[in-house]
């Protein structure tokens, strides 16, 4: 992980640049603040861009040896700091970016064994004809699952509930 540092003017020194990002700084500043205030041995840091994400996201990095316990129970405790994140770091008449809070690679982790377990599900349709309905899942999972499937031409993929309850389900696709 690269080295990311805040300048006595605000400004923060990342790998290749310095940031002046005012999402960016309330972001790293509240996680940092997060982390003290619950007394974690871990660090947080600007993720270098690697490519893969947008100009309109900010993602940040946690490490150390309290990592697992941020991650919390599949996922949630980082969940809600990705959330609080969020609600901070946004503010009236500022182009919003999407905040990624990530913690010793889990999210990459998570999302690549959902991604698998939705296609093994998706074979399993369209073999036996039936539709398989998922748990409840935040938005950014059913994304995953939505976009893992996108490339099957023998199922389809729809978002049914509200709020908390949202799940996706497959379909198999009926060729006559």
């Amino acid at each position: 992980m690269s080295e990311v540092t805040q300048k006595d003017d605000g400004a923060i020194k990342g790998p290749s640049d310095e940031v002046t990002d005012p999402q960016a700084l309330r972001a790293l500043g509240f996680v940092q603040m997060l982390i003290e205030k619950m007394d974690m041995d871990a660090e947080v840091s600007l993720a270098p861009d690697d490519g893969e994400g947008s100009a309109d996201e900010i993602r940040l990095e946690i490490e150390g040896p309290d990592a697992g316990r941020i991650i919390g129970k599949r996922g949630n405790v980082l969940e809600a700091i990705q959330y609080l994140t969020t609600r901070v770091a946004h503010k009236p008449g500022e182009p919003r970016k999407h905040i990624a809070v990530d913690a010793e690679g889990y999210r990459a982790r998570h999302e690549d064994q959902l991604a698998e377990m939705a296609q093994k599900l998706a074979r399993r349709v369209a073999k036996e004809g039936k539709v398989i309905t998922f748990d409840p899942m935040t938005a950014r999972d059913r994304r995953v699952v939505h976009m893992a499937l996108k490339e099957m031409t023998d199922v389809r993929t729809e978002s049914h509930g509200e709020g908390p309850d949202r799940r996706v389900q497959i379909i198999p696709v009926n060729k006559n």
